[in-house]
């Protein structure tokens, strides 16, 4: 069975945070499956984080280096379908992107929140 790793997810699985225990559970037995967008929200974590002081680029090469290590598929989602789930939901582009990848591919989407 598959499952939908949003950016969150892989952040704090990556940065050890508190959620990581839970969340390697939570997708144990699954096939993780993401957008294609993934990566590029991964880039901008990582970027957000070197910004603020939080990380040191050797830090975020080492973050990249196990991001690229992770067996996550990453697919194309309908770009219509995208608009239509902002548009009903009123969320942003990311988060419909998510959406829009799980209901094609008819699975759940892990995350933090």
């Amino acid at each position: 069975m598959k499952i939908v790793v949003d950016t969150s997810v892989i952040i704090a699985v990556i940065a050890n945070e508190p959620e990581k225990p839970l969340l390697i559970e939570k997708t144990r037995d699954f096939e993780l499956i993401a957008p294609l967008s993934l990566r590029w929200e991964i880039g901008n974590a990582f970027s957000a984080m070197i910004k603020r002081g939080r990380i040191t680029l050797a830090q975020a090469k080492t973050a990249l280096g196990i991001f690229t290590s992770l067996s996550i598929q990453t697919v194309n989602v309908e770009m219509e379908k995208v608009l239509e789930i902002v548009d009903e939901q009123k969320v942003y582009a990311y988060d419909a992107y998510m959406k829009a990848c799980a209901l094609s591919h008819i699975c759940p989407i892990a995350n933090i929140r």
